[in-house]
């Protein structure tokens, strides 16, 4: 098999979907382009900031790419390239680009209130008080989990941790330049990305070797910091100029796979359980946790991003174009697996699944000229870059469901008032941050498939909110139906597989996590149900 030729034929499904299927999609939810947007209805130059379609496309990318679809589709790699491949296209087209457009349309029309804003508006407060139980739970395992893969790769990559701490006052200063001074997006934008070619360099001249214990406890205090500062000062510049590494490393890694033409090498298909991984069925579609479908997005697309949309128009690019471009980015991390033998793919993920995508990619680029260790480093450097991305954006996301927990808010008005000190954004950053570093203290490789499972549920649950919503407004709702039961089906049974071996591996603070999300999904479905069959409706009648 060709891997050009599953490279192109993915691609295209991934542009034909985009103008199709999303049209469509836009046409079903009555997009219009001249709505008001809650970043202007609402603006408060900390949250709710209009931003210009790149910049906020930039941002939102960057936030939900992260290392999520590098990882999962070389770990699941072990079942074979063809059911790999099936999951992010099919998946990616029909669910995971639907989940966040659907997310970030219905944040807007509730003027930018999260997802368990949105629950609390079509189901009711007790759901929503669940949902934001529910996904701090999952930020605190997505933070755990990503804070161990940052710190990993800064201490085997040094180079790349000195690049990513100049990244951070190189973004404040273009921030500063963009929305206090007003400087012009283009010129900023090309001298922006010079000084960030600058700091790579000067992470490879002067590399900064600590230990894992070390980062992690930086990470923290970073994150913390990235939570509470007003997004335009930090996470909106910094993911945008980010976004440029991650855009970079796409194009390298296609024009790369043109030229090098691998052939893939491993089966089709291995085995339906795997000694290490499980079952494929559930277990690829949990392993796989963002290059097909993530509910972080939901969270990102409500949380941050629907705060910060200048046009609605832009929800379509922003919201199904972000998703499908991650496709391609797990396409590309697919090849660089399973063009491997099954011995030098063992031999490489050894290193960790990033080992495994920076080699490939790097000896792709070398069809092109670009030295292969070179090619490595720069590719180590723009996924750590990403990693770190996810972490402050599931930071800020946390703080905001442990704050919207202790609020009273109101189901029509974004307004809240603060009932407990724990509502205040330092106690609940600093609470959310530390819960999360104390677990990340654990291996990832342990949090990752109780991460992936928590993901994947909540994603169901997010679906469940937009078709709720849809429901009430009397839109169709149907596209959302079936993916919503099949993320329920898929993550249900996997968090059953993963309970009992935590039990059987004595890790009760996972099954404790474990349980309590299943119990959490649950209850929220059954009193999601009437909305969904329109008996609320009959019964208010």
């Amino acid at each position: 098999m060709s891997g050009v030729m599953l490279m192109l034929v993915s691609f295209l499904l991934f542009l034909l979907a985009y103008i199709f299927y999303g049209g469509w999609l836009a046409k079903q939810w009555g997009i219009d382009p001249q709505a008001k947007t809650p970043a202007h209805e609402l603006y408060d130059g900390i949250d709710y900031v209009p931003a210009k379609a790149p910049v906020l496309l930039g941002h939102h990318f960057a936030s939900i790419a992260g290392a999520g679809p590098i990882n999962g589709p070389i770990l699941a790699a072990v079942f074979g390239w063809l059911p790999v491949t099936l999951w992010i296209v099919i998946g990616n087209i029909f669910i995971g680009a639907v989940h966040d457009f659907g997310s970030l349309v219905a944040s807007i029309r509730h003027k930018g209130l999260s997802i368990g804003g949105i629950i609390d508006a079509n189901v009711g407060r007790a759901a929503k008080r669940l949902f934001l139980l529910f996904s701090w739970l999952t930020l605190v395992l997505i933070i755990a989990a990503f804070a161990n893969i940052v710190a990993d790769t800064f201490v085997s990559t040094p180079e790349a941790a000195t690049a990513s701490l100049l990244f951070i006052p190189l973004a404040m200063v273009f921030g500063f330049a963009i929305y206090r001074r007003n400087a012009p997006l283009i010129v900023s934008t090309v001298v922006g990305v010079a000084l960030l070619a600058l700091c790579i360099w000067l992470g490879v001249v002067f590399p900064l070797k600590l230990s894992k214990q070390a980062w992690l406890i930086i990470l923290s205090l970073y994150i913390v910091v990235a939570a509470i500062l007003p997004v335009w000062m930090l996470l909106q510049p910094r993911d945008y100029l980010n976004s440029f590494l991650l855009y970079a490393m796409i194009l390298g890694g296609f024009i790369g796979v043109l030229l090098y033409h691998p052939r893939i090498a491993m089966p089709a298909v291995t085995a339906f359980k795997h000694p290490t991984q499980g079952y494929l069925f559930p277990m690829l579609f949990i392993t796989i946790a963002c290059g097909a479908i993530s509910g972080f997005h939901s969270l990102v697309a409500s949380g941050t991003t629907a705060k910060q949309i200048d046009k609605e128009g832009d929800a379509k690019v922003i919201g199904y174009g972000g998703m499908l471009i991650e496709g391609a980015l797990a396409i590309l991390a697919t090849l660089t697996a399973v063009y491997l033998t099954s011995d030098g793919y063992a031999e490489l993920l050894k290193g960790g699944p990033v080992n495994v995508f920076s080699t490939g990619l790097a000896t792709f680029m070398t069809s092109f000229g670009v030295d292969a260790t070179m090619g490595k480093t720069f590719t180590a450097l723009a996924v750590s870059a990403f990693a770190l991305t996810t972490l402050d954006t599931a930071g800020r996301l946390g703080r905001f469901a442990f704050q919207e927990f202790f609020q009273e808010t109101s189901a029509t008005e974004s307004s809240t008032s603060g009932t407990s000190i724990l509502s205040n954004r330092y106690v609940a950053s600093v609470i959310t941050i530390g819960v999360s570093i104390y677990l990340a203290f654990t291996s990832w490789g342990l949090i990752w498939p109780m991460f992936g499972s928590a993901n994947q549920l909540l994603a169901g649950v997010a679906l469940l909110a937009v078709a709720a919503w849809l429901a009430n407004k009397g839109m169709n709702n149907k596209m959302l139906i079936a993916p919503m039961i099949f993320m329920f089906v898929v993550t249900l049974t996997a968090l059953v597989f993963l309970i009992k071996s935590n039990i059987a591996k004595g890790n009760y603070i996972l099954v404790f996590f474990g349980v309590l999300l299943f119990i959490l999904a649950i209850i929220l479905i059954a009193l999601s149900y009437n909305v969904l069959t329109g008996k609320k409706k009959e019964q208010q009648a």
